[in-house]
């Protein structure tokens, strides 16, 4: 009992000493850095969308000329 006890006050510490640091360290205000980090979500999510898009059409040419007959 006394070792998880002891290794619960060890978890609140270091997270009490890392989110002070963590606040401290921080190179810009919340409010900047939540917008920052919307932004590059949501870049993300276009590059993913336009990798997804560009390769759908690449498989479906694929697909198109697999299917043409063969002339031999």
């Amino acid at each position: 009992m006394r070792r998880i006890f002891g290794f619960m006050i060890g978890i609140l510490v270091g997270g009490l000493v890392g989110s002070t640091v963590a606040l401290l360290m921080a190179p810009d205000s919340g409010e900047q850095l939540r917008s920052m980090l919307r932004e590059r979500g949501q870049n993300f999510l276009g590059d993913i969308r336009n990798a997804a898009d560009s390769r759908r059409i690449e498989l479906r040419n694929r697909l198109e000329t697999l299917r043409e007959p063969r002339a031999e």
